[in-house]
């Protein structure tokens, strides 16, 4: 079962194997066309039918809309008339001259869950090696639904190449998201001052991971910082329980199993732990498919585990 409903890459093939391979340096039109993201999302009042049998009386429904496909008709989400529409083909736009000017480069961006999500996601072309080897870059993800699950959200994200995982770049005590709610109108241009703000949280981000490669971690560290991260709540809601089969899961990746993980950078180390915990979520996770633990990974509880993991290794090394 995919979540994925189009999508397009340049470069590598991502995680699912599917999708329309382009060549570098592609328009952002093409993108648009080859991603499925070449269409709009429109607004019709809700209306219902009250009476019984065949006769009945048609209503509306003022206080709410619903959204649909301009190119197939198909509804997409109910939502308050008060709701503000991000299309999909402002998520490219927002890319457009920061590919021209600034260096960027798309790499992904598609349509997830028959409409209702949409992303980009664009290397930034900076990029770092750790103990020479171990080569992680800078990213951009834009992405927005339409159905209220998530604002529109710019994040800075880096890939460690090694293994594919995945990491948001914290921007100081922030999460290091910029997210603008569907009550708000999404202004890029506003959007794109405050990232400016935070391009250079890269070097602080190259800087703690240097520090985490630094950093031994003994077995009893290790232990303890896992049974704070792997956590979820009890049926009861009132108390959290250690996820005993993650734990082991991560344990294993850690002493060697991981794409990575006999690296110098990350053998015994801090980074290596934030790396066996990065590549659980982004592709050990039990989840309904790829796709859904993708969805998670960059959106979801997977984020808040990974979000976990790194706090709890800076606050050991700070």
């Amino acid at each position: 079962m995919h979540l994925v409903e189009t999508m397009a890459y340049a470069g590598e093939k991502p995680w699912h194997g599917l999708g329309n391979k382009l060549a570098p340096q592609q328009p952002i039109d093409t993108w648009k066309q080859q991603a499925g993201m070449d269409w709009q999302i429109e607004a019709s009042e809700v209306r219902y039918i009250s009476g019984n049998g065949h006769v009945g009386v048609i209503n509306a429904f003022p206080e709410q809309k619903v959204l649909y496909r301009s190119d197939t008709k198909a509804p997409l989400a109910v939502v308050s008339k008060r709701f503000q529409v991000v299309q999909p083909g402002e998520i490219l736009e927002f890319y457009r001259d920061l590919t021209a000017c600034n260096g960027f480069e798309l790499e992904t961006a598609g349509v997830l869950r028959e409409g209702r999500k949409f992303w980009a996601l664009a290397r930034t072309g900076q990029s770092t090696s750790l103990k020479g080897r171990d080569r992680v870059d800078g990213y951009l993800l834009l992405a927005t639904a339409c159905d209220g699950t998530l604002a529109t959200t710019a994040q800075f994200t880096s890939v460690r190449v090694v293994c594919n995982n995945t990491l948001s770049i914290a921007l100081g005590n922030a999460s290091g998201a910029i997210k603008v709610p569907h009550r708000s109108r999404f202004d890029p241009d506003a959007v794109k001052r405050q990232l400016g703000i935070t391009v250079s949280s890269w070097d602080g981000f190259v800087a703690s991971m240097r520090a985490l490669v630094e950093r031994p971690f003994d077995p009893d560290t290790v232990e303890c910082m896992l049974r704070r991260v792997l956590t979820y709540a009890a049926p009861d809601g009132k108390a959290m329980v250690v996820n005993e089969q993650a734990l082991a899961t991560v344990r294993s990746l850690y002493e060697g199993g991981g794409r990575g993980a006999l690296m110098a950078s990350s053998r015994g180390t801090a980074w290596g732990l934030v790396n066996s915990v990065t590549e659980y979520v982004d592709h050990h996770r039990r989840a309904r498919s790829d796709d859904h633990r993708r969805d998670a990974a960059w959106f979801g509880q997977g984020a808040q585990i990974k979000r976990r993991a790194w706090d709890e290794a800076m606050n050991l090394v700070a």
